[in-house]
């Protein structure tokens, strides 16, 4: 699955997807910066608390999880991952994202794209 991104600059990535598709919305506030945020096409989440609160109640499904099929470094630690969103019946869309880190390896700024 990787594509060239050190070891470390892939744990918050994995860290992130897991906490997802867990659930587990301590362990993705964990891996979040204080001043994270996240663009997609369709909206802007500028803190880590408006982002977690949507994942954890407004999201339109929480049966899903994500499949990555590559995870790829970039300059200044940022990494991007390419996969599928995927609910029981089969895959839902295709992915990229796109990630900042700090330099204690929190995610500052996520940015989604969708086919």
């Amino acid at each position: 699955m990787n594509a060239g991104a050190a070891e470390d600059d892939d744990a918050p990535v994995q860290a992130y997807y897991d906490a997802i598709d867990d659930g587990d919305y301590d362990a993705l506030r964990e891996v979040l910066a204080d001043d994270f945020t996240q663009e997609r096409p369709d909206m802007v989440h500028e803190s880590p608390g408006d982002f977690v609160a949507f994942m954890r109640d407004d999201r339109p499904r929480d049966d899903t999880r994500h499949v990555l099929d590559g995870v790829y470094d970039g300059p200044d630690g940022g990494v991007a991952a390419r996969g599928r969103l995927v609910a029981p019946e089969g895959p839902m869309f295709a992915f990229v994202d796109v990630f900042e880190t700090t330099p204690d390896g929190r995610i500052s700024r996520l940015r989604t794209y969708v086919d």
